[in-house]
């Protein structure tokens, strides 16, 4: 048979009496014929002065090689002091089948303890498989029972637009070192944030699938999917170097794969270990009674508008303000419409947020629109909508601010109406302007019709026309551009990365490290967000490399672009990247790869 690899340990607990217990436990309750385990009987509560009688089980199915061997273990929390001893059994499974481990027994203090008897299952012995052999005589199915990753979402169905939370844990009962990710999730579907920052692994005991394994968390990522359907999300992979002594090829040798590597020969072997491919199914939201407002938002929020000024002056600016706060991805709110009256003057909203990432993403959003009064008069700006759909109440929900009325005075410098242009200041009297008509023809000479007319008038008359249709062109085109996001985003493209990369510059060399690749990696995904014109929602450097392998950009440009963007998503990992030298040359390689996409001419069409 297969030799299983796993350490279990299963808890039998008893009556506690006064702080005290006696509990029995094993390695495996489902061991191979001739497998050596351990059966442990552990007092807790009391030091092994106070202890006598000790009384083992009758072992059934098994031959006992060492034991009882006792331990003890003494911890001071607090200021309480907390003793416990544990004799431990070295046996070897003997003949196949359904077995009792019978209870044990302890004295304390004149008060007699027992354990509970467990069942343990010996089955028939098989032939090792050779598929697979890894260096050391083991192979890659036993190493991967002992050492993998769980993804672990905190559920699998939920609406397009709300949160699952995923954990990647380690498991492992083997002696590792230093690990490294060798290939990032793929969150296809998915909008994805990262969540609570893993700087160091630090491994705890934990049971799974009623073994003992140590433990740890390497990351913890919210995603939010972007469509319906079922969507898969692929395995996070990680190179382990393993410690392991070498095999004899005899079964009496099995435990040494767990064992100290004092006695024996050991060697280092690297191993991939890869976690469980996810499948989140993201159901569609409801097609029915979605307000007119709603704009793909889900989550759970409160939302509040106000105006600072209710009485000014023509040309006075107001402030109308948006608060947005509740759990969901803020990220993709988008802005609530003002529906303004005429004779306001509106200025591009200022947009601020305030984000937690800690187990679920929330946080608040401000929205600040700038309004300018250009007609006096009492003003009435409709209410404000916002709306959203709640996956826990599985509705949709609008809030409604109250109507603004605004009283705009004239001034002393007001505009007097909105077409005549002329200030109180630029209004005369017009009587000094006026003119008799002559009634006689003394001092009028008669000129010639050709000399009214000179030769360069009717060409002359040609001239504004043509400066009208310049400007007419031009303008054309400015409102083109400004009404097309697209071409803005990829025009400005490259100057948005560049003041990324200067930002990264500048925390080149200082120790912070994760600023530093932060600011590279927001530079180089960003820039080819607006190039590409893909959206944050649905960009991912597969989707990115596709789309400049499509433009005819060389394959080793892509894969700078892709090693690039694994080094920064790398370096929490591995703090050896993040000195001053390791930082300059990325840098550098960050503004070579833009300087070259931005020389590869990707703006045409696609091949």
């Amino acid at each position: 048979m297969k030799l299983k690899f796993l350490l279990i340990s299963i808890l039998f607990a008893v009556p506690v009496i006064f702080g005290q217990s006696f509990t029995s436990s094993a390695d495996k309750t489902t061991v191979g014929e001739n497998e050596r385990f351990r059966i442990y009987f552990s007092f807790e509560g009391g030091g092994q002065n106070d202890l006598s009688d000790f009384r083992p089980p009758k072992f059934e199915g098994v031959k006992v090689l060492s034991g009882p061997n006792p331990s003890t273990n003494m911890q001071i929390i607090n200021g309480q002091v907390s003793q416990s001893i544990t004799y431990s059994y070295i046996v070897q499974a003997e003949k196949a089948g359904k077995y009792t481990v019978g209870s044990a027994s302890v004295k304390y203090k004149n008060q007699k303890f027992t354990t509970r008897p467990f069942k343990l299952i010996i089955l028939q012995a098989g032939t090792r498989t050779q598929s697979g052999q890894t260096t050391g005589g083991y192979s890659n199915d036993e190493i991967a029972q002992n050492l993998f990753i769980r993804a672990i979402p905190d559920r699998r169905e939920v609406y397009r637009g709300e949160q699952v939370t995923v954990t990647y844990k380690l498991y492992t009962r083997l002696n590792i070192e230093s690990p490294q990710i060798s290939k990032m999730p793929k969150y296809n579907g998915f909008w994805a944030e990262d969540l609570e920052q893993i700087k160091t692994i630090n491994f705890a005991v934990e049971m799974y699938n009623g073994q003992r394994f140590r433990s740890a968390v390497l990351k913890k990522v919210a995603l939010f999917p972007t469509q319906s359907g079922e969507l898969e999300v692929t395995p996070f992979e990680l190179d382990v170097p393993v410690r392991i002594k070498k095999r004899s090829g005899r079964n009496d040798f099995f435990d040494d794969f767990f064992s100290d590597s004092f006695f024996g020969r050991t060697e280092t072997i690297e191993f991939t270990a890869k976690s469980n491919t996810l499948k989140i199914k993201a159901k569609p939201l409801p097609t029915t009674g979605a307000p007119e407002s709603f704009n793909g938002v889900v989550g759970q929020f409160r939302f509040n508008a106000s105006i600072n000024e209710n009485e000014v002056e023509v040309n006075d600016a107001v402030s109308i303000k948006m608060d947005i706060t509740g759990t969901g991805n803020l990220k993709l709110v988008n802005l609530p419409e003002l529906d303004l009256p005429p004779g306001f003057e509106v200025y591009d909203p200022k947009t601020s947020e305030n984000i937690s990432r800690k187990g679920k993403i929330a946080g608040s959003k401000r929205i600040e629109y700038l309004i300018v009064p250009r007609i006096p008069g009492r003003k009435e700006i409709n209410p404000v909508e916002f709306s959203y759909f709640d996956p826990v109440a599985k509705k949709y929900v609008t809030h409604r601010s109250k109507p603004f009325s605004i009283n705009v005075k004239a001034g002393k410098n007001a505009v007097i109406g909105n077409v005549t242009g002329y200030s109180k200041e630029d209004v005369k009297l017009l009587s000094e302007d006026i003119r008799f008509i002559k009634t006689s023809t003394e001092g009028l000479v008669k000129v010639e019709r050709s000399s009214i007319l000179p030769g360069w008038f009717w060409p002359a008359l040609l001239v504004p026309f043509i400066a009208f249709l310049a400007v007419l062109g031009i303008k054309k085109r400015q409102d083109k551009l400004s009404g097309n996001v697209r071409l803005q985003k990829f025009k400005k493209a490259e100057k948005a990365a560049r003041n990324r990369l200067k930002t990264a510059k500048k925390a080149a060399g200082t120790g912070d490290s994760g600023k530093f690749f932060s600011e590279i990696y927001l530079a180089l995904t960003g820039y080819l967000e607006d190039k590409l014109d893909i959206s944050k929602a649905e960009f991912t450097i597969d989707r990115a490399a596709a789309d400049l392998a499509d433009r005819g950009v060389e394959a080793g440009l892509i894969e700078k672009i892709r090693k690039i963007t694994e080094k920064c998503e790398f370096i929490r990992f591995a703090p050896q990247q993040g000195t001053a030298e390791a930082e300059t040359e990325m840098y550098k390689e960050t503004l070579d790869v833009i300087v070259k996409i931005e020389n590869s001419n990707i703006g045409g069409k696609r091949k």
